[in-house]
């Protein structure tokens, strides 16, 4: 296994939202994990939309499912425990798995905010067997970090991402090529990567019911009915995938937005709504190291008509108010006054944050402006959002760094393979 072939980890964090939060709250001197019993993530169930995000493994036993909502779980459990989702929680958590991972590899890619993959290759010679590394790793974070992971062991991302969804919590399995027969091809064919609801079906209709049957099939059967992704799949039922490990090689933007508990009505509320939003956008860009050169506004009606506009920046920035000035620009001259039940803010065409260039275009207290947005970062990073907000979100009832992270905001896996 330590020859010349790739090693690769696929880190996943066990129920990461609902794991973080417990976490969190036995830090704060809470005397009950909440994984212990059933919870779930997934906001006050007096708010619209109100899902499911994440479930502790008691919640499981009720068959609560993670995306049914949450008046449907509570049917299936009263005694349900329902916390809102902290993304600015989920983002340190996140960051300090990944300062631990780099002290085992310099080549690491977050694939989503509690997924990561970790090349190993070469690094036996450092800290020994992949399996007795992957063990090391594993326990470290539960010791350090207090919550669990899976990793699964292979010579590409996607065997080791198949690997580590095997029996869960806090394991390490392996998905070498030569395992796939035995490991791999049992299991129902929709539990492979990228084979989802849609295309199942179309599966069975050919009489292929597990991954076995799949990689048995014949590919040019399954390009005429299912196109390239027919081959895509096909090649993943083989094991077959050779992409390197990289640092967010498909990142395009990073984003936020928000879906409110009511209407917006008002352009004063649209506003906060956005300096919320802004804050975190700002905040994730400078955690990851990029500048935006532009900004979009995403904005979703009453009657659930979706609209976007963007604007180009002068010069790449990660500024906060930099980005809500923009933010509100946009917004002023593209909302008609319809009510709102969504707001986005989205940060796009990134570069390296250490391109930074002051402009003439640059307010002149830009430097304090950098310093002030440092501080705040790392006062929130250590004490939590709440500890230093703006004077206008005190009894705003709209909190600062608002927003859930977009499902774009990370490459899908069929952009890494």
């Amino acid at each position: 296994m330590t020859g010349e072939r790739k090693i690769i980890f696929h880190i996943d964090v066990n129920s990461a939202y609902l794991s973080w939060e417990a976490v969190d709250q036995l830090q704060h001197g809470a005397s009950l994990d909440i994984r212990t019993i059933p919870a779930v993530i997934g906001g006050n169930p007096e708010k619209r939309h109100g899902i499911v995000l994440a479930k502790s493994i008691p919640a499981k036993k009720y068959q609560i499912k993670t995306g049914e909502t949450l008046y449907a779980a509570r049917l299936k459990c009263p005694g349900l425990a329902i916390f809102p989702p902290r993304y600015d929680l989920y983002v340190r958590c996140s960051e300090a798995m990944l300062d631990l991972l780099r002290e085992y590899s310099p080549s690491l890619q977050r694939y989503s905010i509690d997924e990561v993959f970790l090349d190993y290759t070469h690094m036996e010679k450092h800290f020994g067997d992949p399996r007795e590394a992957a063990h090391q790793i594993k326990d470290r974070i539960y010791r350090e970090l207090g919550f669990t992971v899976n990793i699964g062991i292979s010579s590409n991302k996607l065997l080791a991402k198949m690997a580590s969804d095997f029996s869960k919590p806090n394991k390490v399995h392996t998905l070498f090529p030569e395992e796939i027969p035995e490991k791999l091809w049992p299991l129902p064919v929709e539990d492979l990567f990228m084979v989802g609801r849609a295309t199942a079906p179309k599966l069975h209709r050919l009489g292929i019911y597990t991954i076995g049957d799949l990689a048995r099939a014949d590919p040019a059967l399954l390009k005429k009915r299912l196109k390239s992704h027919g081959l895509l799949i096909w090649n993943y039922a083989n094991g077959r995938e050779d992409s390197p490990v990289g640092d967010f090689p498909g990142i395009k933007s990073v984003g936020n937005s928000s879906t409110i508990a009511f209407d917006v009505e008002d352009r004063k509320t649209a506003h906060m709504f956005l300096l919320s939003l802004s804050e975190m956008v700002a905040m994730r860009l400078r955690n990851a190291g990029y500048l935006a050169r532009l900004v979009v506004v995403s904005l979703k009606s009453q009657d659930f008509f979706s609209y976007s506009h963007q604007r180009q920046l002068y010069t790449a920035t990660d500024s906060t108010n930099r980005i809500y000035a923009a933010a509100v620009s946009i917004f002023d001259e593209m909302w008609q006054g319809e009510p709102l039940r969504a707001i986005g803010v989205r940060a796009g065409a990134l570069v390296d944050g250490s391109l930074q260039q002051l402009s003439l275009f640059d307010p002149g207290d830009w430097l304090k402006q950098r310093a002030m947005d440092a501080a705040v970062d790392k006062i929130r990073t250590k004490y939590g959002s709440n500890m230093i907000m703006r004077a206008v979100f005190l009894h705003s009832g709209i909190k600062p760094l608002t927003g859930g992270v977009w499902e774009e905001d990370y490459p899908m896996m069929s952009s890494l393979l």
